[in-house]
C-alpha cells in the first residue's frame, strides 16, 4: 500500500488542499496528514501501517466505534436488494418511526444527506413558515456550509482563520443577526431590533464546533420563552449531540422542546445522512403537502437507513450513557490533572462522550472566549499525541469524541499518553 505522503503528495495534485473537508488537512496543528487504511472499534489504522486511539470518531456518527460488527451486517443485508431505488422504501419508515419514538418533538420528520442539508433545509422552512427573513444565530456555531449559516461559524471555517467565507453575497449576510453564546440580554436586544421579522433562532444547543462549549442555566430556556413571545421557532442544531448524549439529545437533557430539530450523523451509522424534523403543522408546509420545497435524489439511500437503524436500535438496547459519561470523566480528570501539575492553564469540558482542551485561564462561554485558548500550544499538544498513538481533532477548536469500544485498556492508555505528553509540554 502505498504511504500516506505519497497518497497526499497524489491528492494534492486533483483535490484543493488534498483533502475533501479543510480541517484534515492538519493546516493548524502542523505537518501532513495520515490517511486511514481501515478502522475498527476505537482504533484507526494508517496507511503506513501504524494504529492509533480515536477521538475523532468520525466527527461523531461511531458512537459504537468504528465497523462494529451489527451495523456491518445491516448494510450487507440491505445491499442484497440494491443501492438506490428513488423510490420510497421501508427502510426509511422504520427511521422516522425510531426518530420519533427518540426524539418526542419531531412528530413528523424528512430524510437528506447531510447535516447542512438538514439545517439549510429546516432555515428555509421556518421562513416560509413564519413569512419573515431574518434568522439569528450565535458566534462559533457550525451550521454547515449554506450561505444563510456560514456567518461568524466554528469548525474548519474558525481554525482555517475564515470565520466567514468568500462567495456569499453580503445581501444574504444582512439576513443572518449573529449574537454571542450564553448573553440573552442580547437576544432580547436583537428581538426588540427586529420587530416581527425573526424567522427563527438557530444554535447548537451545547455547541460544539468552536471546542465544546456548556450554556449557562437559563440561557436555553429563554431563547424558548423569546422565541415564542416573537413568534419565531427555535431550532435545535443536534447533529452532532443528537443521540450521543441521551436518546432524546439536549433537548431531553435540558427539557425543552424545539419547534424544529437538525439531525445527522449517528442516524446514518457511518454514512452520509441528514434529516430535519418537528411540529407537524410546520413540517407539513414541506412540498408535497405545502410551498416549501426541498427534495433529494438519495434522501432516505436504504443502505444509510439500515445502517442508521442498526445503530439507534443499538442504544436503544444498551443504554451506554452512562458508561460514555464515565469515560468522558476519566479523559477529563486526566487532562485536568496533568495541567494542573504542569502548571498549564487548561479548561475541560466535557458532557457525555464528548469533550475539548481550551489552554487558557479562564472558563469558556462563548466564540470570544474559545479564541483566548493558546493554539501553538495545543498544536504541540496534538502533534505529541499524534507521534504516541494518540489521534485527537486536529485543531484547536474542535470537540473530541469517545465511543463504547474505548472501555477498557484504549482509554486508559490514551489517558496515559495524554498525560505524558503534558508534561513533555
Amino acid at each position: 500500500m502505498e504511504s500516506s505522503a505519497d497518497l497526499f503528495a497524489r491528492a494534492l495534485r486533483l483535490i484543493p488542499g488534498g483533502v475533501n473537508s479543510p480541517v484534515r488537512a492538519f493546516r493548524s496543528v502542523g505537518g501532513t496528514p495520515f490517511f486511514t487504511a481501515s478502522a475498527r472499534g476505537a482504533t484507526l489504522t494508517t496507511a503506513d501501517g501504524r494504529e492509533l486511539i480515536d477521538f475523532v470518531c468520525t466527527w461523531g456518527p461511531a458512537i459504537h466505534g468504528h465497523n462494529h460488527p451489527r451495523i456491518r451486517a445491516a448494510i450487507a443485508a440491505a445491499l442484497e436488494s440494491g443501492t438506490s431505488f428513488g423510490t420510497p422504501n421501508p427502510y426509511e419508515v422504520r427511521m422516522a418511526e425510531l426518530i420519533h419514538a427518540m426524539v418526542p418533538s419531531v412528530q413528523k420528520v424528512r430524510m437528506c444527506n447531510s447535516g447542512t442539508e438538514a439545517t439549510m433545509s429546516a432555515i428555509r422552512l421556518a421562513r416560509g413558515f413564519t413569512g419573515r427573513d431574518k434568522i439569528i444565530k450565535f458566534s462559533g456555531c457550525y451550521h454547515g456550509h449554506s450561505d444563510s449559516l456560514l456567518i461568524k461559524a466554528g469548525s474548519g471555517a474558525l481554525t482555517h482563520g475564515h470565520p466567514d467565507s468568500a462567495g456569499i453575497p453580503a445581501a444574504f449576510a444582512r439576513e443572518t443577526v449573529v449574537l454571542p453564546f450564553n448573553d440573552p440580554a442580547a437576544v432580547d436586544a436583537a428581538f426588540g431590533a427586529n420587530p416581527g421579522q425573526v424567522a427563527a433562532v438557530i444554535l447548537e444547543p451545547y455547541p460544539a464546533n468552536v471546542g465544546l462549549i456548556l450554556p449557562d442555566p437559563g440561557f436555553l430556556d429563554h431563547l424558548r420563552r423569546a422565541c415564542t413571545a416573537a413568534g419565531a421557532l427555535l431550532i435545535f442544531d443536534e447533529v452532532m449531540t443528537g443521540f450521543r448524549l441521551a436518546r432524546g439529545g439536549v433537548q431531553e437533557l435540558a427539557h425543552i422542546t424545539p419547534d424544529l430539530t437538525a439531525l445527522g450523523k449517528i442516524i446514518g451509522g457511518g454514512l452520509p445522512v441528514g434529516a430535519f424534523g418537528g411540529r407537524a403543522d410546520i413540517m407539513d408546509q414541506l412540498a408535497p403537502l405545502g410551498p416549501v420545497y426541498q427534495a433529494g435524489t438519495l434522501s432516505g439511500n436504504p443502505l444509510a437507513m439500515a445502517a442508521g437503524i442498526a445503530a439507534l436500535e443499538l442504544l436503544d438496547e444498551e443504554r451506554p450513557y452512562a458508561r460514555l459519561d464515565a469515560l468522558g470523566r476519566q479523559v477529563r480528570d486526566a487532562l485536568a490533572a496533568a495541567c494542573r501539575a504542569k502548571g498549564v492553564a487548561a479548561q475541560v469540558p466535557q458532557t457525555g462522550s464528548m469533550f475539548s482542551l481550551f489552554l487558557t485561564e479562564d472558563p469558556v462561554r462563548d466564540y470570544a472566549g474559545a479564541l483566548q485558548t493558546d493554539a501553538a500550544l495545543f498544536a504541540r499538544f496534538f502533534r505529541g499525541c499524534l507521534e504516541q498513538g494518540v489521534y485527537l481533532p486536529p485543531s484547536a477548536y474542535e470537540t473530541a469524541f469517545l465511543s463504547t469500544a474505548h472501555e477498557g485498556a484504549a482509554i486508559d492508555r490514551a489517558c496515559s499518553i495524554m498525560q505524558t505528553v503534558i508534561h513533555r509540554l
